[in-house]
């Protein structure tokens, strides 16, 4: 009799995480799917009975990361877990003078502290497997992306924590991949307003940060169910990558960004981003 493969898959309930756990359950995995909200896995809960478990989790509270420990103990068979998916993510596309300690502090505990966390307290379980590891990183972790300079923070730090982890459990059978995504067809883009006060609050720099807010939108973004086929085809792989890209311009980034000078990348950033018109308006004289 084949064991069933067990997957835990954070950010579930919309978008790639969402794809995720409906592609696991179709291969036959047991999925516990979790996210903040679990109202909206529920249907998949229905479309695939004993596959689907939603599970209520905020990354961001350590508490709930232990409580969560504490379940797996009593419920996994033999103390394994094949797939850790940490793909819950918090979006923050502001200014770097507009991004409020409420802001930054919510985005590093969801993007870098919570897969931290869950690696630390989860890791025995995927050990007991000789399981996979992923983490869903980001071109921007590569090119800070103007008016994502706290997002791209967050992406680089987990990319770093992510190619040490990969040293770290070779010896334990354990692959670590970090899924470095470009465009994908979700609904992550941040779209809070900036501050009254804000330098930034002029017709050319609402252009330029609409124009990074709709990146993805605005081209051609590879649909979640493509983006989450090929990243299971680099799970069943025998392969050991410590990066996989995919995703609309993903391939693209890496290129660039091993080729091209720094100085090269930015002329192009601020023609992609309608940076060019917000300078000349910012450097004009203010009339009193």
């Amino acid at each position: 009799m084949t064991e069933t493969m067990i997957a835990l898959v954070t950010g579930a309930s919309s978008g790639i995480g969402y794809e995720l756990t409906k592609q696991l359950a179709q291969k036959g995995y047991k999925v516990y799917a979790a996210a903040r909200r679990i109202e909206p896995i529920q249907p998949l809960e229905k479309e695939f009975p004993g596959l689907v478990t939603p599970l209520k989790l905020d990354v961001s509270e350590p508490e709930q990361i232990l409580a969560l420990k504490d379940r797996l103990l009593t419920e996994l068979p033999a103390q394994k877990l094949d797939i850790l998916y940490n793909n819950a993510g918090q979006s923050c596309t502001f200014p770097a003078t507009d991004v409020t300690s409420e802001v930054l502090e919510t985005a590093f505990k969801v993007n870098v502290f919570g897969p931290i966390n869950l690696c630390r307290e989860l890791l025995p379980f995927v050990i007991n497997a000789r399981g996979t590891v992923l983490f869903t990183g980001s071109i921007a972790g590569i090119v800070s992306f103007p008016f994502g300079s706290v997002y791209s923070a967050t992406k680089g730090a987990i990319h770093s924590y992510s190619r040490a982890l990969h040293i770290e459990m070779k010896p334990f059978g354990v692959r670590v991949i970090n899924v470095v995504t470009g465009g994908v067809a979700t609904e992550i883009a941040d779209k809070r307003p900036l501050p009254e006060g804000s330098i930034y609050n002029i017709p050319e720099a609402t252009d330029a940060l609409a124009a990074r807010r709709n990146i993805a939108k605005d081209n051609k973004p590879m649909s979640a169910a493509k983006y989450v086929a090929e990243v299971l085809r680099d799970i069943e792989s025998t392969r050991d990558p410590i990066e996989v890209f995919h995703g609309t311009f993903a391939s693209i980034v890496r290129y660039f960004t091993s080729y091209l000078p720094f100085w090269v990348l930015e002329f192009m950033l601020e023609r992609k981003f309608k940076l060019v018109g917000m300078r000349k308006a910012l450097a004009k004289p203010k009339r009193h």
